[in-house]
């Protein structure tokens, strides 16, 4: 079976990969993020890529398969990154509340086909409808500092899933990896390999 290194140090994309059965490595992308789009799922998608070929280079290992994944919250076109300070979370908490916003993570994997670099990027987007939050709700919730580390200041499967009315999509990508459909790519990716199984 193949090395996987997953290119993230977000215990959370840990937690979701454990689930399904993976074994894997962690060695977090050093990599100095370029983003020239404004669309959501292009970031991701150039985001995922670049801290993929980070590891991927540092490691020099061709019989390696390095998981890159980059999200991001968009609402009304706009996206919204990890909030820097505690106000900055309550303004991001105060748009999403009562309205539907979306959730994309782009995935890219690098690995080798008979000693050939390929790699494989995808995306998903899941819509996320909030119930309306009071003023308190959102500052209790802001207090807490979860959400200063996600993007758009909530995660999903913490306290602010009291505030979540329904969900469009796959819920993992939310949370920030759609393991679903990475599990598939990943089989698609070893196929042509020798033998090559998850």
């Amino acid at each position: 079976m193949s090395r996987i290194i997953l290119a993230s140090a977000s215990p959370r994309r840990r937690e979701l990969l454990l689930q399904i059965g993976l074994q894997f490595e962690v060695m977090e992308s050093a990599c100095e993020e370029k983003i020239e789009s404004s669309l959501p799922e292009e970031v991701v998608c150039a985001l995922s890529g670049q801290k993929a070929q980070d590891v991927w280079e540092r490691l020099q290992d061709g019989a390696a398969v390095v998981i890159g994944a980059d999200t991001v919250v968009a609402f009304e076109g706009r996206i919204l990154g990890k909030p820097k300070d505690e106000a900055e979370a309550c303004s991001m908490l105060r748009m999403l509340s009562g309205n539907t916003h979306q959730v994309y993570t782009g995935v890219t994997i690098c690995y080798t086909v008979r000693d050939h670099v390929q790699s494989r990027t995808f995306y998903e987007k899941t819509e996320v409808t909030f119930y309306p939050m009071s003023e308190k709700e959102i500052r209790d919730y802001a207090a807490t500092g979860d959400p200063l580390d996600k993007a758009g200041a909530y995660g999903i499967q913490g306290r602010c899933a009291a505030h979540i009315k329904g969900i469009s999509g796959d819920y993992n990508n939310v949370v920030g990896l759609p393991v679903g459909r990475l599990y598939q790519e990943l089989k698609e990716c070893l196929k042509d390999e020798e033998g090559g199984r998850l």
